[in-house]
């Protein structure tokens, strides 16, 4: 006989009981405790059973919660648990068979219906705890998004943060306690935000309009989206290098040498769930990394400062690698010992000691060596001629 959950999570709306189903109010009837947040609870008035009040910050309560397995429990979440919601924190410590979730519909889905947008068509994003600079990937003339917010206050935020990056024409619906008798939906451009009476909790519709400069959705964006001290993998070599370490949905990368931290990033634009570590010893270019990473939204970029080979111990071993810096024989001979077969491998060259040693290695271990050459137009008194950079020599490999 299946064993009986201990632990239902119920999706609750801003009308309370009365937009909860069948199925949730026999939960709640059959309820020994109920666990929710402030909010939550004060949208079930009169519960008979033992109630206790989520704390802040969330991760506190999960122990509480852990505690009274073997009880019968009903946790409040709002809407969809398992979208942007607080589902997934709680069940990775449970088993499947402790518990079972009841949803209602997401804020997302209640705000498209209010807007008229299709849902399919439109980004959807939780940043009630994430830096607003997640944003940047999705900023677009024409574009859509959804995004849910901690409060009031973190809608004036956004409003600043798109009219500094250039979309202050951008329209945005402001909507509060979707679902409910409170709700509402009140909409202005960002650059002429000045609501100061937004309740919890917020959802905004955003409409992105204006001059700024969008992020092209292919690797190989201009050298002037990153600042950086002349360590850098060039565009169109950048390219290129992309294309050869060819990221792929829940795939991590070792960036070796990361230096303004470009190829780490276009790494991580390719796709949400890629991630990234960088090995930089420098502390200047390891922050500047980083900071490069926040603002073009992929905060998400790991960093050990530490030299390589050294400091490769002890991390997640990867599915790509890339050597923008650092090239010796002893890393890859070290990378050798500890990389798994099947792990792609792509190093670039520009002095000719480096060069010479991915000759070699390339004789001993096999792959592509390919020669990068690149000139670019320039005036030449009244006309113009070709000016070439340093030739870059590149070698991929499979492990």
């Amino acid at each position: 006989m299946a064993e009986t959950p201990w632990l239902t999570i119920i999706g609750l709306g801003e009308d309370g009981l009365n937009g909860l189903s069948g199925a949730s109010r026999d939960a709640l009837e059959q309820a020994e405790i109920v666990m929710g947040a402030a909010r939550h609870l004060a949208l079930l008035p009169g519960l008979s059973c033992e109630v206790l009040e989520w704390p802040v910050p969330f991760a506190d309560g999960i122990d509480m919660l852990l505690a009274q397995r073997g009880r019968r429990v009903v946790m409040l979440a709002s809407g969809d648990p398992f979208w942007f919601g607080a589902g997934s924190s709680v069940t990775q410590h449970l088993t499947r068979q402790e518990w079972c979730a009841i949803p209602a519909p997401s804020t997302f889905s209640l705000a498209a219906a209010a807007l008229g947008w299709p849902l399919q068509t439109v980004s959807c994003m939780g940043l009630h705890a994430a830096p607003l600079t997640r944003l940047r990937p999705y900023l677009a003339r024409g574009a859509r998004v959804l995004v849910l917010l901690r409060d009031g206050a973190a809608v004036g935020e956004l409003a600043g943060y798109l009219t500094q990056r250039g979309f202050g024409a951008s329209l945005l619906h402001v909507m509060e306690a979707l679902g409910g008798p409170r709700a509402r939906t009140r909409t202005m451009k960002a650059a002429e935000y000045s609501l100061r009476d937004v309740g919890h909790p917020v959802a905004v519709g955003l409409e992105v309009a204006g001059a700024g400069q969008a992020l092209p959705c292919v690797a190989g964006r201009a050298d002037d989206f990153f600042d950086h001290d002349g360590q850098i993998t060039k565009q169109t070599v950048r390219a290129l290098t992309l294309a050869a370490l060819a990221p792929v949905p829940g795939e991590l990368l070792w960036d070796i040498g990361l230096g303004s931290g470009s190829v780490s990033i276009e790494w991580l634009l390719a796709h949400p769930q890629v991630e990234a570590i960088g090995f930089e010893a420098d502390p200047r270019r390891a922050a500047r990394a980083l900071a490069n990473a926040a603002a073009l939204g992929v905060d998400r970029l790991k960093l050990v400062e530490a030299r390589a080979p050294e400091g490769l111990e002890g991390q997640p071993l990867p599915d790509a690698v890339f050597i923008g810096g650092g090239l010796s024989e002893a890393l890859l001979t070290r990378l050798w010992e500890i990389l798994p077969r099947g792990v792609r491998l792509v190093a670039n060259a520009v002095t000719l000691e480096s060069e010479a040693l991915l000759i070699q290695w390339q004789a001993r271990a096999g792959g592509r060596l390919m020669r990068l050459e690149i000139s670019d137009a320039v005036p030449l008194g009244s006309k113009h001629g070709w000016r070439a950079a340093y030739p870059i020599v590149q070698w991929r490999v499979i492990t």
